[in-house]
This record gives C-alpha cells, structure tokens and sequence, in this order.
C-alpha cells in the first residue's frame, strides 16, 4: 500500500481552514501533517514537516501566497503547491503560476476538484479550473499588457513613491511591490523607474 499523500493548510480564516482540512480528511489517501494561519507559519511547517502538497490562500497577514510561493522557489522547496483563493483576477493568476503553484483553484469549486487538483499535482501534473486557464491563456496571448495591480503600482510608482509606500498604500507586501515592478520594467522596456514613468506618460498610461 501506498503512502498517504501529506497535505499541510495554510488559510487565514479557521472556520475556512478547519473546513478545508476535516473534508481532506475524508480520503483514505490523504494525511493532513499541519496548518497554518500565514505565510510564515506555512514556510517554518513545510519546512518542518516536508508534506508533499500545500493548500495555500493568497490574502493571509504578515507574509502573503505570492510571498510564500516566491520563498518556496528560493529554499528549493519539494512541496507542490496549489492556490485555494476566491481571488480570480489576472494578475493574481499569472503571479501565483510564476512564482511556482501547480494548481489554481478558487474556493466554492465541488470537492471532488479538490480532491482531484491534490493527487494530480502530487504525482507531479498541474491542474487549472477552466476559468483559470482561460485568463491565464488570455494573458499569455497578450504578455504586453499591463495588469489592473501593475497600473496601480505604476500610478504611485510615478509620483516618486518607494516600495514600502506603495505597499503600505496598497495593503500588499514590499516583496511582491519589487516583483510588479520588475514586471512593469520588462513590460514597458524601461531601464528604471523613472524611465518607466515617462515611457507610461507618452502611453497615455497615467
């Protein structure tokens, strides 16, 4: 027999996560090893306990999913991740895929999606609901263009804000403002923030 595929939850809200973990463990297959209720809670448990998957929400206190995800890449982490989020927008998709999830599913989608995105991806598959992989495709085919998150970082960019400003501002972290920025720069061809802010005037982008 097979061992179970051990599963670590890391979502802010408990009712969510207590929910999220007593339907896991309704398969025989599946071993919940912890969870966590941020970021850097999930970070020190997969760590600690090397599970195989992780159900991580993108909106969680002191470090996000983007910021979790980022930080698995460094540590070369071996836990494949799947982003559980009502979050559905273009930028959070493309952020997580790039960062490294392996799957993408937003909350309210029937258990057995669940149930399915864990055992793909733990035998190493990737696995999007068909809304996912439509925005995702759609951004993709048009990698140019900027997100409604880079626009509003380029906005307060432009007007001489530093990182942690536009963060603070934002309500996001200073980690995952330097990855919207780097991002804007590739987008606009720009060779630094300045350059960028008068490249987004011409465009008639601010």
């Amino acid at each position: 027999m097979s061992s179970p595929i051990r599963i670590v939850v890391a979502d802010d809200h408990p009712v969510v996560r207590d929910g999220l973990i007593a339907m896991l463990q309704t398969q025989s297959d599946f071993e919940v090893v912890g969870e966590a209720s941020d970021g850097a809670e999930a970070l020190h448990i997969v760590a600690e306990r090397t599970p195989d998957v992780l159900l991580l929400d993108l909106e969680m206190p002191r470090v996000d999913g983007i910021e979790t995800l980022q930080r698995l890449g460094e540590q070369r982490s071996s836990v494949r991740v799947i982003v559980f989020t009502v979050f559905d927008t273009d930028e959070r998709i493309v952020s997580a895929m790039r960062a490294g999830a392996k799957g993408y599913l937003l909350k309210g989608v029937p258990r057995s999606d669940v149930f399915r995105a864990v055992r793909v991806v733990n035998e190493g598959g990737s696995l999007l609901e068909p809304l996912i992989a439509s925005k995702l495709l759609d951004s993709v085919n048009n990698p140019d263009a900027l997100t409604a998150r880079q626009k509003e970082v380029l906005h307060l960019l432009a007007t001489g804000l530093l990182n942690k400003e536009i963060a603070d501002q934002l309500n996001i972290s200073e980690r995952t403002v330097k990855f919207h920025v780097s991002e804007i720069l590739g987008k606009l061809g720009a060779g630094n923030r300045t350059e960028a802010a008068a490249i987004a005037m011409q465009r008639g982008l601010i």
